[in-house]
């Protein structure tokens, strides 16, 4: 009996010296290489934009029906639109600001854009993760129409890494470095940049009605001229 007593005993001394040396430990935290995402209300673009989307979303629900394993339109490219030009002007300085805030030598150069169309997903619809590559720098989004129990959108872990060694999270309700994903609900108005390396995906549409944003992609190009943030 005895015996046993002092293994307890030097097992509770043990733990108390470890606890003593956790509170004492004064720890500093380096945090590099961070994934960011940029959030914006610019309400003020709802109307035109949303006009414009129907607009394209009409020939393409004129064209084809609804699918039933797929059930989403597509529009195709409309940042050329002369209509546009405010929301592009706004999307393509913010996109250049990023990455130049983000350390990246901007000075000479421009952001192009290469895609922007909107996506109406109806009930059930979902997107699997994915990142836009061929020379994209910035994916975002800009949110028209978002339903009750509408799809939410979520970034993916790029750390490949930690992917393979992951331990289960605490709660996975509260975003910690432990997240393996985190997710944004979207309202109208909302816009949404991220590094075109982010994969992100859409949860299951819940709801009734559609919901429908913009999606756009930006690559970086030279920029001869003097005017570096240009938007072409």
């Amino acid at each position: 009996m005895g015996g046993n007593m002092s293994k307890v005993a030097k097992k509770c001394k043990a733990a108390e010296s470890v606890a003593e040396v956790v509170k004492q430990t004064q720890l500093q935290v380096a945090y590099h290489f961070p994934c960011p995402i940029y959030i914006i209300d610019r309400s003020d673009f709802l109307e035109a934009v949303n006009a414009i989307s129907e607009e394209a979303l009409e020939v393409q629900r004129k064209e084809r029906k609804l699918d039933e394993l797929y059930p989403l339109y597509m529009t195709g490219n409309y940042y050329a639109d002369p209509r546009m030009a405010a929301f592009t002007e706004f999307v393509g300085g913010t996109a250049w600001n990023i990455l130049s805030d983000q350390g990246y030598a901007m000075q000479d150069k421009a952001v192009s854009f290469m895609e922007m169309w909107t996506q109406e997903h109806h009930k059930h619809s979902a997107m699997d993760a994915h990142v836009h590559g061929y020379g994209s720098q910035i994916t975002g989004f800009y949110f028209l129409e978002t339903p009750e129990n509408c799809s939410r959108l979520v970034f993916h872990d790029p750390r490949a890494a930690k992917v393979q060694i992951d331990l289960p999270e605490q709660d996975m309700g509260m975003a910690t470095p432990a997240s393996k994903m985190i997710n944004f609900t979207p309202k109208p108005g909302m816009m949404i940049f991220a590094n075109s390396w982010l994969a992100h995906s859409f949860t299951r549409h819940a709801a009734d009605l559609p919901i429908k944003f913009v999606h756009f992609n930006l690559t970086v190009i030279p920029q001869p001229s003097t005017c570096a943030a240009e938007v072409i």
